[in-house]
């Protein structure tokens, strides 16, 4: 992975992860919130709740001309004015964003959406309610992961 000034500033070490939550249910969110609160897992978080608005984030339209660029994405599926496949049809199909790391969590325990989302290469796909010591098991491993992918500069 060769990095441009811009993203090795923005992937320095120690910058905690950029998390793009998308769910519509606040319940649903808060339980994902406090989750990564009790966690180890260093990130800062922006919660949007429709396949639209995660659309509009993600290109920095509108009201979210200054968003963070996300380092994951944990997606719902069922959401208004844009589902969540919808949602990873256009993050797919865009070179700019078809590298974010996404992690479904869907209430969906489908076949066929599970096998939708690995069409999509997404990270994982995990059911609610959320099994809290999986989920932070999995994001741990994505921490892990997205850390050891940042390469330093060499100063010779």
């Amino acid at each position: 992975m060769v990095l441009d000034e811009h993203e090795f500033s923005r992937l320095a070490v120690g910058r905690p992860m950029e998390i793009l939550l998308v769910e519509d249910n606040l319940m649903d969110a808060r339980v994902t919130i406090e989750a990564l609160k009790g966690s180890s897992i260093k990130h800062r978080m922006t919660l949007v709740r429709d396949g639209q608005e995660t659309i509009e984030f993600l290109k920095h339209e509108g009201r979210f001309a200054q968003a963070p660029a996300p380092d994951l994405i944990l997606l719902d599926l069922n959401l208004p004015k844009k589902d969540g496949f919808a949602v990873l049809q256009e993050l797919r199909a865009d070179e700019a964003l078809q590298h974010v790391a996404v992690v479904v969590l869907t209430a969906s325990g489908a076949e066929h959406d599970r096998d939708r989302c690995e069409q999509f290469h997404v990270q994982n796909f995990i059911r609610k309610p959320v099994n809290l010591d999986k989920f932070l098991i999995v994001l741990k491993d994505l921490r892990r992961d997205w850390l050891h992918d940042v390469v330093l500069p060499s100063f010779d």
